[in-house]
């Protein structure tokens, strides 16, 4: 899954906003620990579960990185405006584990990166990962995603 974030760190760019969505314990923060790494970005990228986002300043001059954890949110867009997201985005790039049906509306263009992951026998040789990337508006239209397949 890092190597995964670490090449879709290579197509992002100020104002993207990423969804990623999968079950518990499918990799969607060490996606973003490969995002934050492929960025270069400051600070360690960690699940912000419990401070819901964590901005990671870039060391090179690129974006920040936002990184957003919804689990814990309930509602839709309306509870997560205090967290500024719509003020962050266009600078930054915006990662949000669990968003799905909570943060669509910040931007018509956004990038949904699902993981599947199998249940049952999770032997490091079994534990595998599907990961399908869909480009949602304008932005991602003509955007070649074969770079993120393994």
């Amino acid at each position: 899954m890092r190597e995964v974030g670490l090449r879709l760190a290579g197509l992002l760019r100020p104002g993207d906003l990423v969804l990623l969505s999968g079950p518990l314990g499918a990799g969607k923060t060490t996606l973003a620990r490969g995002l934050g790494e492929g960025l270069g970005v400051r600070g360690a990228v960690t699940s912000p579960t419990f401070v819901i986002a964590r901005v990671h300043p870039s060391l090179s001059g690129g974006p920040a990185l936002v990184h957003v954890d919804a689990y814990r949110l309930g509602g839709g867009l309306d509870e997560m405006e205090d967290l500024d997201l719509d003020v962050s985005l266009p600078e930054s790039v915006v990662v949000v584990e669990w968003g799905e049906g909570k943060v669509e509306e910040l931007s018509e263009d956004r990038l949904h990166v699902l993981i599947g992951r199998a249940e049952g026998d999770e032997t490091v040789e079994n534990d595998v990962r599907e990961v399908t990337v869909a480009g949602v508006g304008a932005r991602w239209a003509a955007v070649d995603l074969a770079p993120l397949a393994g």
